[in-house]
């Protein structure tokens, strides 16, 4: 696809790096570039080759959220041509969010209204010490309303209350310490860090990754019941009889490396 407001990449190790690519506005969306990200991580999603999805950005800052331009535009709009709009924004991050790979997000500068709610869909976040987020929807008369889920389920329900309605802007450091980011590095070690994390998700089977993403999704903050058991139950099952299952017990009971391991991870 012709791609406008994203560069995608990806290296010989299946590790595919998707960089917002509107430096001149601060990364700020629109909604041609949500629809360009949709199709985006729609393609990765597909492709077999992709094994790990990192999320960055160009320029000084990670997102500034909604652009300007578009947010005065729908202003102008009415309400069923906003539902229509935020059903766009919606279906990104649930995308972003279920994703079938491990993804990691990279956050330098600032991470503002929208942009939190990209951070809070990848499964690790790391940001540079000095990389800033603010929930700033109320300012401006507006709300943090589709990427509350995602929001919300990484720092809670307490702290959202505080920083949904205070829309103060907080350091790395307090992102991390409300379960936002779980890595701060020091300027321009974005790239070492993530690499760590990259290494250690490449040992793993492909498809137990895939498995643990939707074990997640399906169990977290439901009620232990007959039906949660039953799933864990069938989950556990299927996967062990799996081809990757299989070769997996294999190769740690022959006490060799598991096919996944290229020859010369082995």
């Amino acid at each position: 696809m012709n791609q406008v407001y994203t560069e995608v990449s990806i290296d010989p190790r299946g590790v595919a790096t998707l960089t917002l690519n509107r430096p001149q506005v601060h990364n700020a969306f629109d909604d041609a570039m949500i629809a360009e990200l949709i199709a985006v991580l729609k393609d990765l999603a597909n492709n077999d080759e992709v094994r790990v999805l990192v999320l960055a950005a160009n320029g000084k800052n990670f997102s500034a959220g909604a652009d300007l331009n578009w947010m005065r535009s729908m202003a102008q709009k009415d309400y069923q041509q906003n539902l229509n709009d935020a059903a766009e924004l919606a279906t990104l991050m649930h995308r972003l969010d279920k994703f079938p790979k491990p993804t990691i997000a990279l956050i330098k500068g600032a991470a503002f209204g929208g942009a939190l709610g990209l951070v809070a869909c990848c499964d690790i976040a790391i940001a540079e010490e000095n990389a800033s987020f603010c929930l700033s929807e109320v300012r401006i008369g507006l709300i943090p309303a589709v990427i509350s889920p995602y929001v919300m389920r990484a720092i809670g329900e307490r702290e959202s209350r505080r920083y949904f309605l205070t829309a103060e802007r907080f350091m790395a450091a307090k992102a991390q310490q409300l379960g936002l980011l779980h890595e701060m590095v020091s300027e321009g070690e974005l790239s070492d860090s993530a690499e760590t994390f990259i290494n250690t998700l490449l040992q793993n089977s492909p498809a137990a990754l895939s498995a643990a993403k939707s074990l997640i999704h399906n169990i977290y903050n439901r009620k232990i019941s007959n039906n949660v058991i039953a799933h864990t139950e069938q989950a556990i099952a299927e996967i062990r009889v799996s081809p990757e299952g299989q070769e997996g017990l294999s190769a740690f009971l022959e006490k060799r490396k598991p096919a996944w391991l290229g020859k010369e991870d082995a």
